[in-house]
């Protein structure tokens, strides 16, 4: 599993609307293309859409892209956003369906247990308002950490 050892990433918004970015995987000398597509921004009564392509999902071989339409909503009431996707995988040949939910458990933290069309992940985050660590349980069965950086 070389290929998501490392993985760095950067977006800018070039509008509201549109963040394009590169994923960067050094181990794999790979680098691609993240494009996201904000089609609705999310209302009390109207969940988000959004269109987009990354990398296949984590285990993928070098160079495979996915491609995906996903749909949220944050419920308030619950504390929690759920996501189902839509997802073209080139790694496969196949539609899939990655879904999830995130689960605020207060002053930052947050958990987001995830099913990315094939496999499941846990997530324990915390974030503040310019950074984020992630502790990462892989297949429920390899751990990681990610770090996030905004400005």
């Amino acid at each position: 599993m070389d290929r998501p050892q490392w993985r760095f990433t950067a977006n800018y918004s070039l509008h509201q609307r549109l963040q394009v970015g590169v994923e960067v995987n050094p181990k794999a000398k790979e680098a691609g293309p993240l494009v996201t597509l904000f089609l609705f921004t999310e209302t009390r009564t109207r969940p988000a859409l959004f269109l987009g392509t990354s990398s296949d999902r984590i285990g993928s071989p070098a160079g495979e892209q996915s491609y995906f339409a996903t749909i949220s909503k944050y419920v308030p009431r619950l504390r929690t956003s759920f996501y189902g996707s839509l997802n073209y995988s080139e790694w496969d040949g196949k539609f899939n369906i990655p879904f999830g939910a995130g689960v605020e458990l207060g002053k930052g933290f947050s958990l987001r247990p995830m099913y990315d069309g094939d496999r499941g992940h846990v997530m324990l985050n915390y974030f503040t308002t310019h950074y984020g660590v992630s502790l990462m349980y892989v297949w429920l069965e390899t751990p990681g950490i990610s770090f996030s950086l905004g400005f």
